[in-house]
């Protein structure tokens, strides 16, 4: 059933105004978006970040993709087929820079970007300024229980879980795999042993989310399909 844009517009002011209460108490608030591949993580926390800032709380997006091993790492550790997955990320430096930029408020604490053009981090690319109110992180692993995961979770105010109507979501990531480069096989194959795998252990860490929502029912466009 389609959500009237009233209804959307309610509850993405109450997405805002929950992180605006958090954030009423003076200290820095860190928030997790996570979720399936193509759940809408990325589209979230960019609408997120960019309306708090827009609205006078001031807010950073800092994704979790700028901590992919490179390229040439993944090859070293005969990981690079399956790219994306737990073990594929340096989660380790993850949890070291949301530590810094909730104790760091007296610098830049700079953040690494991920360049899909290139498929690969780009460091410092990401200034978290020392006003900066609330950072927004999303990626698909806040919520599993292995270590150093469960340090990545402790860093974090709440972590939220986004979900999207299988069908939609497989469309979406497909179309973004297609669109960044690969053959419509190589997609169905990719999604098959890698992103469908990563799906099933992401899921089990849901009910462990401070907060489920519906992606389509915000209402905030299509995105690049996280």
């Amino acid at each position: 059933m389609a959500i009237e844009a009233s209804e959307s517009a309610r509850r993405r002011e109450e997405l805002l105004d929950r992180v605006r209460a958090l954030a009423s108490g003076g200290g820095r608030v860190l928030i997790g978006i996570t979720g399936c591949p193509g759940a809408g993580k990325s589209t979230v926390a960019a609408w997120l970040a960019r309306s708090l800032h827009s609205s006078g709380t001031g807010a950073v997006w800092v994704p979790m993709d700028g901590f992919h091993l490179a390229q040439a790492e993944l090859e070293r550790l005969g990981r690079a087929g399956r790219k994306g997955a737990i073990d594929t990320f340096d989660a380790a430096g993850y949890r070291s820079l949301l530590g810094r930029i909730a104790a760091e408020r007296d610098r830049v604490v700079y953040a690494p970007a991920f360049d899909r053009r290139i498929e690969e981090p780009v460091a410092g690319s990401i200034p978290v300024p020392p006003e900066t109110a609330v950072a927004v992180t999303e990626g698909n692993y806040l919520l599993d229980p292995d270590e150093p995961w469960g340090e990545v979770r402790r860093e974090l105010t709440e972590v939220w879980y986004c979900e999207l109507d299988e069908p939609i979501r497989l469309a979406r990531l497909a179309a973004r795999h297609e669109r960044f480069g690969k053959s419509a096989e190589a997609t169905r194959a990719w999604i098959e042993a890698v992103d469908e795998p990563n799906a099933r252990r992401i899921r089990k860490g849901r009910d462990r989310a401070d907060l489920v929502f519906d992606f389509d029912a915000l209402s905030i466009g299509a995105g690049p399909a996280a």
